[in-house]
C-alpha cells in the first residue's frame, strides 16, 4: 500500500471528516444528520481548550480514516483517562495496520499527558472490530450503554 500519514486534523480538513462520520454512523447502524456538524466540530476541536481531539490518516491529501478522543476522569480511579470516541477507516483501507497506528498515536498522546489508560466501546455486532481490539491487547468489560435525552 502507498504511504499515508497520521496527524491531528487541520481546520480546513473538517469538511472531509463529515462524510466519514456519516459512513461510521451507518456502519454502526445509527442515524446521522450532518446539519451543524462542521461548525460544532470546528468549535470543539479548535477552541482554546479543546473538548475533542481528532487524528486523521491521510493518503494523497484525502482522509481515509480517523480516530477521535477526549480526556475524561474516573472517580473510582481518581485519575484521568483517554476516551476514544471513534475509530473508523474507509473499507478499502482496513487490514493494513492503519487502525492500530491510530491507536498507537493516541497512546503516545496519552503518555505525553501522563495518562495511563484508554477506554472505548464498540457494538457487540462489530465482530471484526472486537477481534482487532482483542488482537492488539484490549480488555473488554461488558456494560450496557444508556442514553437520556436532555430536553
Amino acid at each position: 500500500m502507498e504511504p499515508f500519514s497520521i496527524d491531528f486534523i487541520k481546520k480546513d480538513a473538517v469538511p472531509q471528516l463529515i462524510p466519514l462520520c456519516a459512513l461510521h454512523s451507518e456502519y454502526e447502524r445509527v442515524p446521522f444528520d450532518a446539519k451543524g456538524k462542521e461548525e460544532n466540530l470546528r468549535h470543539f476541536l479548535f477552541s482554546e481548550s479543546p473538548a475533542l481531539f481528532c487524528l486523521v490518516a491521510v493518503k494523497n491529501e484525502k482522509i481515509i480514516g480517523y480516530a477521535s478522543y477526549m480526556i475524561q476522569f474516573s472517580t473510582w480511579d481518581a485519575c484521568p483517562y483517554v476516551y476514544m470516541d471513534c475509530l473508523y477507516l474507509l473499507e478499502e483501507y482496513r487490514g493494513f495496520g492503519i487502525g492500530q497506528q491510530l491507536i498507537e498515536r493516541i497512546q503516545l498522546e496519552a503518555k505525553k499527558l501522563g495518562i495511563k489508560e484508554i477506554q472505548w466501546q464498540t457494538p457487540t455486532f462489530n465482530t471484526r472490530a472486537i477481534k482487532f481490539y482483542d488482537r492488539i491487547g484490549g480488555k473488554s468489560k461488558s456494560k450496557e450503554r444508556y442514553f437520556f435525552e436532555v430536553t
